[in-house]
């Protein structure tokens, strides 16, 4: 029997009965029990409790491992509060019951992307969907484009952001976006690559950054605004190193503004904390400095190796505040 009583939280059952695991053809299962047993707090015989429970696994040489994605998202519907993903998200939006003054002021941050080609087929020019923060007011220094070559690559710059408030105008625009807020899709994570399959995610009663972006900017459309969902990075969370796949909806307001509507962290911020209306307001049309835009479209891959390799460049950010 487990050492953790189910007054802790939700017997695991039940948690794995609120979320949706990631389907097959997306699951990337390369955790292991004993990072499964640390991130959830919990022992082997809980671990049992949710393979009966219909948790995907893989056994190999004797091991079991599990997708990082289920793990998470367990991890945040358990209602333990010691699990390491309640611990992560509540450290993520602390900033966001405080005053958001201080998300509308110039922030600079040291910004460094290592790209790397895994099964690199010789020297190729480099493509980084780099960062993209004038259209809202930030500037960068430094940024050259990788040259070509093999391997790895990196990309550095500083980069200031800043926020204003901006809140959409347009009635209809905030109707479809409060309508969306309010259609109960549980936010998940969900891999990259399923997330540009919206249609899948939300048919699962889930949502994420990029998928909710893809379909709030296609109602956007369909509404006759000029809207289109952007990849960029949600930053200065955790001391630094952390690369988010984070995605926004851009929209011509009626003002002839162009707004960003943040909607999945609107979200995410109203369930982790009920003192949050001031952030989510500001998500909703708004800027703020802890985002960096990018020239990525809301399913495009941050970066690309012309070498012929059909195993795409990885692509991972360290940004810091700088000071």
């Amino acid at each position: 029997m487990s050492d953790r009583t189910e007054s802790l939280g939700l017997p695991w059952e039940k948690v794995a009965d609120l979320i949706e695991f990631v389907p097959a053809e997306y699951s990337n299962k390369t955790q292991s029990e004993s990072v499964a047993r640390e991130l959830l707090r919990c022992d082997s015989a809980d671990i049992d409790r949710l393979v009966d429970a219909s948790l995907p696994f893989e056994e190999r040489a004797g091991v079991r491992y599990f997708d990082m994605n289920d793990l998470y998202n367990l991890g945040m519907y358990s209602q333990r509060s010691d699990t390491q993903p309640e611990l992560t998200f509540r450290m993520l939006f602390r900033f966001a019951g405080r005053s958001v003054e201080s998300l509308l002021r110039p922030k600079s941050w040291g910004f460094r992307v290592h790209l790397e080609c895994t099964a690199c087929e010789g020297p190729a020019p480099w493509r980084f969907e780099a960062p993209d923060v004038a259209r809202f007011g930030g500037s960068i220094v430094g940024g050259s484009a990788p040259e070509p070559g093999s391997g790895t690559a990196t990309y550095e710059a500083t980069v200031t952001t800043t926020g204003a408030r901006t809140p959409l105008v347009s009635p209809e625009l905030r109707t479809l976006t409060r309508d969306y807020l309010d259609s109960g899709y549980r936010w998940q994570m969900v891999p990259v690559a399923m997330q540009a399959d919206h249609q899948l995610v939300h048919s699962l009663g889930a949502t994420s950054c990029i998928a909710a972006s893809l379909l709030l900017a296609e109602r956007f459309r369909a509404a006759g605004y000029r809207a289109e969902a952007k990849r960029g990075w949600f930053c200065g969370v955790l001391g630094g190193a952390l690369d988010l796949p984070h995605a926004c909806v851009e929209v011509e307001d009626e003002d002839g503004v162009l707004k960003s509507v943040d909607i999945a962290k609107a979200q995410l911020a109203a369930r982790l904390s009920s003192d949050t209306e001031d952030f989510q307001e500001l998500c909703l049309g708004s800027t703020y400095n802890k985002v960096i835009q990018s020239t990525a479209s809301g399913n495009a891959s941050f970066g690309y190796h012309a070498c012929g390799s059909p195993v795409p460049a990885h692509v991972r950010a360290d940004i810091r505040s700088a000071r």
